[in-house]
C-alpha cells in the first residue's frame, strides 16, 4: 500500500526520535531524505544485483574517517526509499523504516556492512 509522502516522512521522523538523544547528538552534517525509488546509478554504485533493490543508502564521509581536513563539506546523506520499504515491509513499514535508518546511521558512524549486520543480529535478533 502506498502511503502519502507526508505520512511516510512522519514515520521517518518518529524513527529518528526513537533513537536515544545521547546517540543522535553524535551525528553531524547529515541530511535524512526520502525518495520513491533508488536510481540505476545508486543501484550500480552499491553493487545491487539485478532484481534486487535498496531500502536505504548512506552517502558521505563516515564520522570516524573525518580528520582536520573535513571542513566546509556538503552534508552526508541518508536516503530512505519509500517504494521498496513499503513493498518489502507491508504492514510493518514503520519498523522497517526504523531498522533501515539504524542501518544507515551505523554506516555514517563508520561501520562496515559486515559490522552493521553483526550489530543488527544483536539488536534485532
Amino acid at each position: 500500500m502506498r502511503h502519502p509522502r507526508a505520512v511516510f516522512r512522519s514515520w521517518v521522523e518518529d524513527a529518528w526520535s526513537s533513537i536515544p538523544e545521547s546517540i543522535r547528538e553524535q551525528f553531524s552534517n547529515l541530511v535524512i531524505a526520502v525518495e520513491d525509488e533508488p536510481t540505476s546509478e545508486q543501484l550500480e554504485t552499491s553493487r545491487v544485483p539485478p532484481g534486487d533493490t535498496l531500502l536505504g543508502l548512506y552517502e558521505g564521509v563516515p564520522l570516524k574517517s573525518r580528520g582536520w581536513h573535513y571542513q566546509m563539506a556538503l552534508p552526508d546523506r541518508i536516503t530512505l526509499f519509500q517504494g521498496p520499504l513499503e513493498r518489502m515491509a507491508g504492514p510493518e513499514v514503520q519498523q522497517a523504516i526504523y531498522e533501515t535508518l539504524w542501518h544507515e546511521l551505523a554506516h555514517h558512524i563508520g561501520m562496515t556492512e559486515a559490522e552493521v549486520q553483526q550489530a543488527e543480529r544483536r539488536k534485532f535478533g
